[in-house]
C-alpha cells in the first residue's frame, strides 16, 4: 500500500475525531506533504461522515444517560438541562437565523465549536435534519479554507507585509 494512502487514512480519521476534527486534519495532512485541496476533500468528507449519526442519536442517548444511576445520571442531566437553557437562549436572539447561527458556530475554525458541538446544539434544539446538515456542512467548508489557507502560510506572509509597511 502506498504511503500516501495510509497518510490521506490518517487525515480522514483525525477529522473525525471530536474537538481536534478538521481543524486539526487540514494543518496535519498538509504537513505531511499532501496536497493541500486533496486533503481538504479528504478532511471535511472525514469531518462530515459523523454527522448524520450525532443529528439523529445524539438527544436520544443524552436523555438515556440521564437516566443512569447516582451522579452519573446527574451529570448527564445538568449537560442536558444547560444545553437545552442555552440552545433557548440563542434560538430566542437567532430567530429564523437559527440555521446561520449554527453555520457561524461551526465555521469559526476554534476548538469546541466544530461539527460535533454544532450538531449536539441542534439537535437539543430540535432543529429540522436536513437544514442543520447543510449549516454544518457549509461550516465545515469555511472552517477548512481558512484552516487551508493558514496551512498554506497565508497568514504568516500577511502578517509579514503588513509588518514591514
Amino acid at each position: 500500500m502506498p504511503v500516501w494512502v495510509k497518510q490521506y487514512f490518517w487525515v480522514f480519521l483525525i477529522s473525525m475525531v471530536p474537538v481536534v476534527e478538521l481543524r486539526g486534519a487540514v494543518p496535519i495532512g498538509v504537513g505531511m506533504g499532501l496536497p493541500l485541496v486533496s486533503t481538504y476533500i479528504v478532511a471535511v468528507l472525514g469531518n462530515m461522515l459523523p454527522v448524520p449519526i450525532i443529528l439523529l442519536l445524539a438527544k436520544p442517548i443524552l436523555i438515556w444517560c440521564t437516566k443512569l444511576p447516582a451522579a452519573l445520571g446527574r451529570f448527564f442531566s445538568k449537560i442536558y438541562d444547560k444545553g437545552v437553557g442555552a440552545g433557548e437562549k440563542l434560538q430566542a436572539k437567532a430567530g429564523r437565523g437559527i440555521y446561520w447561527a449554527l453555520f457561524l458556530f461551526v465555521a469559526i475554525p476554534v476548538p469546541g465549536t466544530g461539527a460535533w458541538t454544532g450538531c449536539l446544539a441542534a439537535t437539543l434544539l430540535d432543529l429540522k435534519f436536513w437544514p442543520s446538515v447543510l449549516a454544518v456542512l457549509c461550516g465545515v467548508m469555511t472552517a477548512g479554507l481558512i484552516m487551508g489557507a493558514a496551512s498554506a502560510g497565508l497568514f504568516g506572509a500577511l502578517g509579514m507585509l503588513f509588518a514591514a509597511a
